[in-house]
């Protein structure tokens, strides 16, 4: 690409703007528009929001509110017609240029008479203000309230709720087209279905619906649900977190609401477990994981409450009323700004590449005829540790991310060299004739050896992908193989993970084999012995486990220590009031006792304070310090060379992956431009950062400078020049406006360049005391004189024509 395209892309907007993840309080709705309320609903329509019914804590309401998200103005909508009657707990939906209300709870709630769940459908057309009743033909869902309610395919989709007697999981549609038959059609469901529930939210994004926990009695769960409206199936979405060390999803609750934008659904408020959280959570559909969203600074937060209801518009969310601190109504609004930039792609890269095999520079050598391993008693595993298995990788990750393993390959290194010098007295051979690293080891099953390379790579395991059932004793024996591997390669952090899975994971039916197979190997699997005579010796446990047909064939010593376990935790649970712990007098045995128990809990104390690092904060590492001794190729700027790693390259750009793949520059030495422009030194360091490690904090003149580098590199996605966009918007400053002018003149981006000399002379007595302006070049300083000449010319022909009686 060059300048003229690079100028051509480069088209920004300055100010003002919203901050990201900023909440902001909106003018309240007064009483005399409309009252305080909570079980409302919310719906978006243009540049407003309309609320609907709900109750003030006296009475249920069927008034109709209008919120101007521009003119941050409240008044009433204009409506013609016999409305529905006052309501609470009903369902809102807007499809086409209309809003449709089904159901909820009607009556005088202040005399306790004429209570009842309705059925009823009304329309409201936004372009004349006009209510109108549906009438149906055939059969009808039955009355409810606190359901689900959604549009899909021109349709409403009703789910769940409350008849007043019993929670209901049962599921009604009808088309909202003009024309169609005004009949409700029962769908058949089928798939893992959300438990009986009510007072929950629905939000719809990717040809499905999404429901997150809600009322359900005894089955209230926080898990969450997503119904695929094409098969009309339902998948229960696994929120087994552990694998991936990602933070738990959302506690259980209800009255909370949920929006959909971009890639993410939004859960706010509700009460969980008698408290009112006011966090926002945010789910990530492409990743499948839940993070809680940090509010900017500068954020008026608005405090906990259930029963509110919420709608985007545009590239915000508004939250409006709701139930807040011993049981007030809330007339407040507030605005939530979303981000929306583009996922970071660093993990699938990564993972990519050790898929594809490109470019691996070594092989470990895993497994020989004389290693055993902790599932040793398998005969499988047996079989497969008779031959070796060579895996092919890259240097730079396995480098980057075990110290026992970037020794081995140091070593191997050395040792190649060495071998080198005796057959050709010299290790300075061509690239195709040094044959590949071979790293051996040979107390490795290959099997696990490749999930630990997919946790390298990708910062997570699943070893459900090799083996279906999560909870078979395979899949157990190898997550302890995996185990041993991260305690030998010093990953903590992958054993933090494996230790929590099989915490998670070892079951009645599985637990006798993983102990067996851990007291073969007692030094290594030490930990993984403790947890699983731990999960023996429990209450709840214990008979069913020791009466199994399992337990009859387990060695002698094993019973034995088995059953001292069990004396001991009993003996000692009159003191500590705990079933299977330890502590307290009578706690010792020949097998440890409460003494080894205690040292159980000290060792999982241990794992939640010493959390490891990630892939992201080892690529940091690497690219600052330890990974120079590894860097194979270099990268020339502006003639300073900078070495690098084309592994990482390969794999986060595919302008390097093209270059590797059709030839290799010689002397492993590439040029940088971007386009036909070089770029500074220390955006080029920007650079790098991202490319390693997805770090996207930079100077905004950096910014300027990395703007096309996602098209001319060939990135995943354009995550890098979102935010340099943002970064450069929001961002330009008298202190930094000299640089940016700098950086705007060498990237030919006019429009930039023409806001940064805008900001100068506005600015110029500031400016010119800058540090930076004495090492301007000659020719931006002509143009800054030049457009201070301009702005003086411009402002003295304004004042003669005011002077002479002219509207300037």
């Amino acid at each position: 690409m060059d300048n003229v395209a690079a100028t051509e892309c480069l088209t920004l907007d300055f100010g003002p703007f919203e901050t990201v993840h900023r909440w902001q309080r909106m003018p309240e709705c007064d009483e005399f528009v409309g009252a305080r309320r909570s079980k409302h609903t919310v719906v978006a329509y243009k540049d407003a929001i309309y609320v609907f019914g709900g109750d003030n804590g006296k009475q249920m309401l069927n008034d109709l509110l209008r919120f101007d998200v521009k003119e941050k103005s409240w008044g009433r909508a204009f409506s013609t017609g016999g409305p529905p009657a006052p309501r609470y707990h009903h369902s809102a939906v807007v499809n086409g240029s209309s809003m449709f209300v089904f159901g909820g709870y009607t009556g005088d709630i202040h005399s306790n008479s004429n209570l009842t769940n309705k059925n009823d459908l009304f329309e409201y057309r936004f372009q004349t203000g006009q209510w109108l009743e549906w009438k149906f033909t055939g059969k009808t869902p039955v009355a409810r309230s606190a359901h689900g309610a959604v549009v899909y395919d021109n349709k409403l989709w009703i789910f769940a709720g409350y008849d007043g007697n019993a929670r209901l999981n049962d599921m009604w549609t009808i088309s909202l087209l003009p024309g169609e038959p005004k009949t409700w059609e029962m769908v058949d469901q089928s798939g893992d279905c959300p438990p009986t529930c009510c007072n929950f939210p629905v939000a719809v994004a990717r040809e499905s619906m999404f429901v997150f926990s809600g009322q359900s009695g005894a089955k209230i769960t926080n898990s969450l649900f997503q119904f695929h409206f094409r098969e009309k199936k339902w998948t229960r979405i696994s929120t087994e977190h552990i694998l991936r060390r990602a933070p738990p999803p959302p506690a259980r609750r209800y009255g909370h609401t949920m929006v959909s934008f971009d890639r993410h659904l939004y859960v706010f408020g509700g009460t969980a477990d008698s408290t009112l959280p006011n966090d926002l959570h945010c789910y990530d559909l492409d990743t499948q994981t839940w993070h809680v969203i940090a509010p900017s600074t500068d954020s008026e937060i608005p405090s906990g409450r259930l029963f509110h209801a919420a709608a985007v518009i545009g590239d915000a969310m508004f939250i409006f009323g709701g139930t807040v601190d011993n049981n007030v109504r809330s007339g407040e609004t507030y605005r939530f700004q979303f981000s929306a930039y583009p996922k970071c792609t660093l993990h699938d890269d990564f993972g990519r590449l050790l898929n594809s095999r490109l470019f691996c520079d070594v092989e470990f050598v895993v497994g020989d005829s004389s290693s055993s391993s902790s599932s040793s008693s398998s005969s499988d595993k047996e079989q497969q540790h008779k031959e070796e298995t060579k895996i092919p990788a890259h240097i730079a990750m396995v480098a980057a991310r075990s110290k026992f393993l970037r020794q081995r390959i140091s070593r191997a290194i050395e040792r190649r060299k060495e071998r080198l010098e005796e057959l050709h007295g010299t290790a300075d051979l061509p690239a195709k004739e040094v044959p590949i690293l071979q790293v051996r080891l040979q107390d490795a099953v290959p099997e696990a050896f490749e999930m630990v390379l997919n946790y390298i790579y990708t910062d997570r395991i699943d070893p459900t992908k090799k083996i279906e059932d999560p909870l078979s004793n395979r899949i157990v024996l190898l997550m302890m193989d995996v185990y041993r591997l991260a305690v030998q390669f010093n990953m903590r952090r992958l054993e933090q993970l494996c230790v929590h899975y099989l915490e998670a994971t070892i079951s009645h039916a599985n637990v006798l084999e993983a102990l067996r197979n851990a007291d073969c190997l007692k030094q290594q699997l030490a930990f993984i012995k403790e947890l699983c005579l731990s999960f023996v010796v429990r209450d709840g446990n214990y008979n069913q486990i020791v009466m199994s047909s399992e337990f009859e064939s387990l060695d002698r010593p094993l019973m034995v220590e088995i059953i001292r376990r069990k004396q001991s935790a009993s003996a000692s649970s009159g003191s500590t009031g705990g079933c299977g712990g330890g502590g307290g007098g009578g706690g010792t045995s020949s097998s440890g006792g409460s003494g080894n128990k205690h040292h159980h809990h000290h060792q999982l104390n241990n794992y939640e304070r010493d959390t490891g690092t990630t892939l992201e904060q080892d690529m940091e590492h690497f690219l600052n310090s330890i990974g120079r001794e590894f860097c194979d190729i270099t990268l020339m700027l502006d003639k300073e060379p900078i070495p690098a790693h084309k592994a990482v390259l390969t794999a986060r750009c595919s302008y390097f992956e093209g270059l590797f793949r059709s030839f290799m520059p010689p002397n492993n030495t590439v040029n940088i431009q971007i386009g036909e422009m070089i770029p500074s030194a220390a955006s080029f360091r920007s650079l790098l950062r991202y490319i390693y490690y997805a770090d996207v904090s930079m100077p905004p003149e950096d910014s300027l400078y990395l703007f096309t580098v996602p098209v001319f590199y060939g990135f995943t996605n354009n995550r890098l020049q979102a935010f340099c966009k943002q970064n450069l918007e929001m961002n330009v400053t008298i202190e930094n406006v000299i640089q940016i002018l700098e950086a705007a003149d060498k990237m030919q981006a006019h429009d930039i360049k023409n806001y940064a000399l805008s900001l100068i002379v506005h600015h110029i007595g500031k400016v010119v005391r800058l540090p930076r302006l004495k090492q301007l070049d000659r020719g931006l300083l002509l143009d800054i004189l030049e457009a201070v000449a301009d702005e003086r010319a411009e402002a003295r022909t304004c004042q003669d024509m005011t002077s002479g009686g002219a509207d300037c």
